[in-house]
């Protein structure tokens, strides 16, 4: 079984080790309390992210109660450790502000840590607490950190106010009314980070979900000024896209189906074991020169009997006049963390330019 996240970053050594980072620093520091206030009865049963926070909370009991102190040895202690370590093992530092640096007349202290936290952890969780409570002047801050020369930053202001950020805080209003973050993302749609324009378009692709006409209004203006917009707008149309929204597929040059045949469709077996491959195969014949985009669909049945459809792309591809292509596709029934398979009838969905061109149904069956 894979190692779980909350394992791999927090745990035994890496709380010793941080207890000992902080001593060299703080030599008053009463490292044995807080690594056994830490590692104590619950520690087990928490998430990452309640493992991070009671990190923090237990980081608040034994560091200065100062705050300005607090950060100070916190900087030294981040500083310590060796380049490139993974986001997730740092991310109490900016959570350590988040919790602790709240306060008004620590606003500028709290601004500065988290633009230097970030760097090295992200602090796309903290800043979310700070929007709620002070919205235009923290987007005023995202505004300015859109402009920093540190690609962690930029990304910071685009990927800390995502209307639904996984694992973070969803910030209801900005699903209501996304008009401050596109400002702030109007800065960024032809940022050079590749780093960077997959925040922007996972940040459009969230607001596409609650406010389709306006992405679709965004992607028509955007399209086709930069080699880096046309990039997030493609990506941030994904859902869109899926849905086999008409209007986003005429603007990446998507025609519709009418010149576009379809034959063949057919699966190697009627049943698929779960932890096997399922094979299905096709002919795409395409009357006219076209531009075509092939997906297809797994009509899932879940834990209660009902269905649910997943799309996956095969490929956009162009065609030539009378062209015909072949084309093999297998799909894994393998159980994953992010999805588990169940016993029944499916269905394979085909789709071509968003249209549906046949389904087939097919037995699921457990596992020998």
């Amino acid at each position: 079984m894979p190692e779980l996240l909350k394992d791999k970053y927090y745990n035994f050594n890496s709380i010793h080790e941080l207890a000992f980072r902080i001593k060299v620093i703080y030599p008053s520091f009463r490292d044995r309390d807080f690594i056994s206030d830490i590692m104590d009865e619950t520690w087990e049963a928490l998430s990452l992210k309640g493992r991070m926070r009671h990190i923090t909370i237990n980081l608040g009991k034994y560091l200065p109660s100062e705050y300005e102190q607090a950060l100070a040895i916190l900087d030294q202690v981040i500083a310590s450790y060796p380049a490139h370590h993974n986001d997730l093992a740092f991310i109490y530092f900016p959570d350590f502000v988040e919790v602790y640096g709240q306060a008004e007349c620590n606003w500028d202290l709290s601004m500065a840590a988290l633009e230097r936290y970030t760097q090295c952890s992200t602090a796309e969780f903290a800043v979310r607490e700070f929007i709620i409570k002070h919205e235009e002047r923290m987007m005023a801050q995202m505004s300015i950190w859109a402009k920093h020369s540190n690609e962690h930053v930029r990304r910071l202001a685009s990927e800390g106010c995502r209307p639904a950020l996984p694992w973070g805080q969803a910030l209801a209003r900005f699903k209501k009314d996304p008009a401050l973050v596109l400002a702030v993302l109007e800065q960024l749609k032809a940022d050079p980070s590749l780093y960077v324009r997959k925040s922007v378009a996972n940040n459009l692709n969230d607001i596409s979900k609650t406010h389709p006409e306006l992405v679709v209004q965004i992607a028509s203006e955007w399209y086709g000024q930069n080699e880096y917009t046309d990039w997030i707008v493609k990506h941030g149309c994904r859902t869109l896209l899926k849905k086999g929204d008409k209007r986003v597929l005429a603007i990446f040059g998507v025609a519709d189906a009418r010149h576009i045949t379809v034959s063949d469709f057919t699966l190697r077996a009627k049943s698929v074991s779960i932890g096997e491959e399922m094979t299905f195969s096709f002919k795409v014949k395409a009357k006219k020169a076209a531009k075509v985009r092939l997906e297809y669909g797994i009509h899932y049945v879940k834990a209660n009997g009902t269905r649910n459809l997943k799309i996956f792309k095969i490929a956009e591809t162009s065609f030539a006049a009378k062209q015909e292509k072949t084309y093999i596709k297998k799909h894994s029934f393998a159980d994953l963390s992010t999805r588990k398979h169940y016993p029944g009838m499916h269905s394979l969905t085909l789709i071509v330019n968003g249209t549906e061109q046949g389904k087939l149904n097919f037995e699921v069956a457990a596992a020998e």
